[in-house]
């Protein structure tokens, strides 16, 4: 068996163009423009990548796009500051302030700082209960994009056995309860995990987000099982160059499973383009409006 790859890189190309068509919908119908507003404290050069690339698509989608950088040494207050000031601000329907923050801010009080219905990372608490309790609220981007392209591939979720390694609060356990709610039978595995090759052979979806580079090896995949490799890892190769890997051990794990996201170019391009989607889903909601059917 040789899987099918999951091209995460094209589906956020798709994504992206439906948003687009919303935006302009949005504009014509109700002269609602969807604002993102991202907030960057410090100069970590992968968070600038991402965060440089954040606003071109938000741009590009025909969205508002609004950036604010302050510096490594910006005290908790004055963060805090500009989080209330854009809560207030009527041109901003989501919020997004670029994680990890330096130590000396709580990263936990930023968050919750952030109103519910902007919150489009899906991080507040307020999000994470409606999550948990089958409400409507904001779903954080990375689980949300994973489900999307579980869905597309397999159709119906209901009643397969998944299986998430790893428990964070941003992907680990809001996946989790994304896979419950589409009605699998879910398995949360982590570092205390007992047989976790055996609790990932028997699963039809895997999902591993644990951060650990190869930690799944492909002779645990279930024969026809469906990967989904949140994992972005680098290593270093004997020659002093690196390369990135996932949480999954690609190349052996292909030869079991039905389907399967490469590192790259599998869950990582969906992350911005779900954003975008949130931002939409935010604005409507704020606006009171139905969001545009494409």
């Amino acid at each position: 068996m040789s899987a099918d790859v999951i091209d995460g890189k094209a589906y956020a190309t798709d994504l992206k163009a439906d948003v687009a068509k919303q935006v302009t919908i949005l504009k014509e119908k109700y002269n609602l423009v969807p604002g993102l507003a991202v907030v960057l404290v410090g100069d970590d050069p992968a968070s600038q990548i991402y965060v440089r690339n954040k606003n071109k698509s938000t741009h590009k989608a025909g969205m508002n796009s609004y950036e604010y950088r302050m510096d490594s040494d910006v005290t908790e207050a004055e963060l805090l500051t500009v989080v209330k000031k854009l809560n207030l601000d009527p041109a901003v329907h989501g919020i997004l302030v670029q994680l990890p923050l330096p130590k000396h801010i709580n990263e936990a009080a930023i968050i919750d700082a952030i109103a519910p219905e902007k919150d489009v990372d899906g991080f507040h608490v307020i999000n994470s209960g409606l999550l948990a309790t089958g409400g409507r609220g904001m779903v954080p981007c990375t689980p949300l994009g994973c489900i999307m392209m579980l869905k597309d591939r397999l159709g119906s979720l209901s009643g397969l056995d998944a299986v998430v390694v790893g428990r964070s609060n941003i992907v680990g356990k809001p996946m989790a309860q994304l896979l419950l709610n589409e009605s699998c039978t879910v398995t949360i595995a982590h570092s205390r995990t007992r047989n976790l090759a055996e609790v990932v052979k028997r699963s039809d979806i895997v999902v591993a987000a644990v951060g650990v580079p190869e930690l799944v090896k492909g002779d645990w995949i279930k024969d026809g099982a469906t990967v989904i490799d949140v994992g972005i890892n680098r290593i270093e190769m004997a020659d002093g160059k690196t390369r990135l890997v996932g949480d999954v051990e690609y190349a052996a794990a292909a030869k079991h499973a039905a389907a399967i996201t490469p590192v790259p170019g599998g869950v990582g391009p969906m992350t911005i383009a779900v954003l975008l989607k949130n931002t939409i889903t935010a604005a409507c909601r704020i606006a009171g409006v139905d969001e545009p059917k494409i």
